[in-house]
């Protein structure tokens, strides 16, 4: 099984060391580690880890945070293969799409951010869902009012979301995590840049028709 961890740790030598001697102890094969933030003496990394099945989350959780100043802050599941650059994957299917480049950038989204699903749907009530995701739920989460810029959030059922504009569409984006922690603000920056990228396509709005076209069709 592939998870990731997001472990906060003291920032000095000597301490990922320890939390990588905790994590083999523990069963985990680590394949790679994407720094998030540093500052203040601390430090936040995601790690990816090949985990046995039959082992407990609770097993690496426990063995990670007797470690002096180690709080694990999330551990779920990813589809997201370590050391394969997925965004420039899908950025280049996005640039020969064509009228499927929303569809498929809402069909990449959960993959690469380790999330459960993601949405596009009309910014006018009544809301109508454009495209979705295959885990998607058929009463998507929209926010009332569509912020101006990508933006996290978690709501009181504990789904972490972020809510993107898409502007030239008229849509709404919405990605969600049913587990693990919340939308980091890196996270919330790369989808930033891959919108900004995307909706500079010159098919974006046609690719936006379609998706219209093909829900609405399923519908009948």
């Amino acid at each position: 099984m592939l998870m990731r961890l997001r472990i906060s740790l003291p920032d000095r030598p000597g301490a990922l060391g320890e939390v990588t001697r905790a994590l083999g102890a523990a069963g985990a094969d680590i394949t790679q580690v994407t720094v998030l933030d540093r500052g203040e003496g601390r430090a936040v990394d995601d790690f990816t880890v090949y985990w046995p099945d039959a082992t407990p989350r609770e097993r690496v959780t426990e063995s990670l945070e007797a470690l002096p100043g180690v709080r694990v802050e999330g551990v779920w599941a990813t589809r997201e293969a370590p050391g394969t650059f997925p965004e420039l994957e899908m950025l280049r299917f996005l640039t020969t799409a064509g009228e499927r480049a929303l569809a498929t950038l809402i069909d990449s989204m959960p993959v690469l951010f380790s999330a459960d699903w993601a949405a596009a749907g009309t910014e006018t009530v009544p809301r109508e869902v454009v495209h979705s995701s295959w885990r998607a739920p058929r009463d998507v989460p929209f926010p009332e009012v569509t912020p101006d810029r990508p933006m996290a959030e978690t709501l009181p059922s504990g789904l972490h979301l972020i809510t993107a504009p898409l502007p030239p569409l008229a849509l709404s984006l919405v990605l969600a995590r049913e587990e693990g922690p919340d939308f980091h603000r890196i996270e919330v920056h790369r989808l930033t840049r891959i919108l900004e990228i995307f909706l500079m396509l010159p098919s974006v709005e046609r690719s936006a028709a379609r998706a219209f076209r093909d829900h609405s069709a399923r519908q009948v």
